[in-house]
């Protein structure tokens, strides 16, 4: 039997995961991190992206995060996300509608920190649908 660690993602919300996995890959501020059972203790923030929890060789659930902290200890990963949602839940089209009306604005303006912030959240999102996708086609072949 593989060693597992327990994870639980949380937003303001809801619980969206929580249970055992083989392994976690979160997106934070300094770039991606994976996360095995056993892993040292820290701390890191989360910007917009996929926490993919790999439950076993076979499924792997992809949760998009708006931003957050993660949290690690040997047996226990916790996230805690300002906006979670589970990859398969998301809506394609309003992110890519709101993806272009990000890019307008950043386009007509100087620099505008909100529309940079949407822009990275829908690319995100999108980014979270097209993982999905593949694993999924994964799973057909």
């Amino acid at each position: 039997m593989a060693f597992k660690v327990h994870v639980d993602v949380v937003s303001a919300e809801r619980e969206l995961f929580s249970g055992l996995a083989e392994m976690v890959v979160a997106t934070a501020e300094l770039g991606e991190m994976g996360i095995l059972p056993g892993h040292s203790p820290l701390l890191a923030r989360l910007k917009p992206g996929q926490i993919r929890i790999q439950v076993s060789a076979e499924e792997t659930q992809v949760i998009y995060v708006s931003s957050g902290l993660l949290e690690v200890q040997p047996h226990v990963v916790t996230v805690l996300a300002d906006y979670a949602e589970d990859a398969a839940n998301l809506d394609e089209s309003a992110a890519l509608k709101a993806q272009e009306a990000a890019r307008r604005a950043c386009r007509d303006s100087r620099f505008d920190v909100e529309c940079a912030k949407v822009l990275a959240e829908t690319t995100a999102q999108l980014q979270a649908i097209e993982r999905l996708r593949r694993q999924v086609r994964r799973q057909i072949q």
